[in-house]
């Protein structure tokens, strides 16, 4: 069975999950620079999200050659990136997840 679905879901997922991280660690190194409180641990969760991001794009390459492997590396991604970074993980995580969740859940003919 074509898993195509599942990987665009997860590729576009992942990139934009890498591109929101770097927009959190941007806003954590501006509260650094202005010696705010807490910004070195938004600073912390913005790297975790982009190996959360880098994550859910190797499950993405996973999901077709074994789509449960993949979906559960994708489903990691988007729980534990929308964890990370709060709402600016909103689009990848849905991405991610809804991706992660076909991996898992579709069966094959």
């Amino acid at each position: 069975m074509s898993r195509t679905t599942e990987f665009v879901l997860g590729l576009i997922g992942g990139i934009f999950g890498i591109i929101f991280a770097f927009v959190a660690l941007m806003i954590g190194g501006l509260g650094a620079v202005l010696e705010a409180n807490g910004a070195d641990s938004v600073i912390g969760l913005g790297w975790g999200a982009v190996a959360l991001s880098v994550l859910g794009i190797v499950g993405s390459a996973k999901v077709k050659s074994n789509a449960k492997t993949g979906g559960i590396m994708m489903t990691i991604a988007a729980v534990g990136g929308f964890i990370c970074i709060s709402m600016l993980y909103f689009l990848p995580g849905v991405l991610l997840l809804i991706g992660g969740l076909m991996g898992i859940l579709r069966k094959e003919k």
